[in-house]
Parts: structure tokens; C-alpha cells; sequence
């Protein structure tokens, strides 16, 4: 299972800062007007904007004093298929961001607060096999083992 999982929510709307040509690309530099859901956008990863999942290419936090950023890329064909290409500088777009690092976060966040979220086995055991795995290769396996 690979992808964005796109449910058609927004979770704010981002105006174009940018549309600059890269070869026969386009690429768009967008600002969120909630800029709290940032921290869900992450380079390679995903986003949905106005109902289109396409992959992040470069991220700026904001962590500089400035607002953050982010950008994507529309190779030819996309440029063809989706109505993104035909937006200029100063549009607005729906975004979505993807419900994956969101779930995560509510599920990490509930293990810390002493919350079931139904996601503290899933989290203890990840844990437990990470550092397990990081103390086999360092020699002496996990203790108890």
C-alpha cells in the first residue's frame, strides 16, 4: 500500500506564491494559511490540493521567523490532467494534508498522555524492536533475551 489516502477533507487553503517554469515542469511554492499543519508536510511526502494528491518536493517551516512554505512539481502529464497547472500566483487551493501523520501523532500523543487510543500496543511495540534492534547490533541483544 503506497500512496496518499485523499478523503476530501480540507484542512486549510494555501495561496501560490510562486509558479515558476523548471524545464518542462511547473513548479508551485505554496503558503498555508494555517500554518500549524506544517508540521504534517514533509519533502517527499504528500499532499491533496483542490482534491489532487501530488508529492512534495521542498519545505520550509517557518522555523527562520518567516511563514513556512512548501512546494510541488507538475511534470507534463500532470500538467494535463489536473486543474493545479492552470492556477496562477495569488490563487487560493483547498489543502489536505495527509491523515497518516495525523493519526500518528494522535496515537503518539496518547501513549505519552496515558491515553488508550488503541495505538499504545502498536507504539510499544515498535519501540521495543527498535531498541532491540539498536542494542543486538551494538552487541548483548535485548536483556532478558
Amino acid at each position: 500500500m503506497g500512496g496518499h489516502f485523499v478523503q476530501g477533507h480540507v484542512d486549510t487553503t494555501a495561496a501560490i506564491l510562486a509558479k515558476t517554469p523548471d524545464g518542462s515542469a511547473l513548479t508551485f511554492r505554496l503558503q498555508p494559511r494555517d500554518q500549524g499543519v506544517l508540521r504534517y508536510v514533509v519533502e517527499k511526502g504528500y499532499v491533496a490540493l483542490d482534491g489532487t494528491s501530488l508529492t512534495i518536493t521542498k519545505v520550509s517551516d517557518g522555523g527562520d521567523g518567516t511563514d513556512g512554505w512548501f512546494e510541488i512539481m507538475l511534470v507534463t502529464y500532470s500538467q494535463e490532467k489536473v486543474v493545479m497547472a492552470r492556477k496562477a500566483v495569488g490563487d487560493e487551493v483547498n489543502v489536505e494534508v495527509d491523515m497518516l501523520g495525523k493519526y500518528v501523532e494522535t496515537g503518539v500523543r496518547g501513549y505519552f498522555e496515558g491515553k488508550d487510543s488503541g495505538m499504545n500496543d502498536v507504539v510499544e511495540r515498535v519501540v521495543e524492536r527498535l531498541v532491540g534492534e539498536k542494542l543486538g547490533k551494538e552487541g548483548g541483544g535485548v536483556p532478558g533475551n
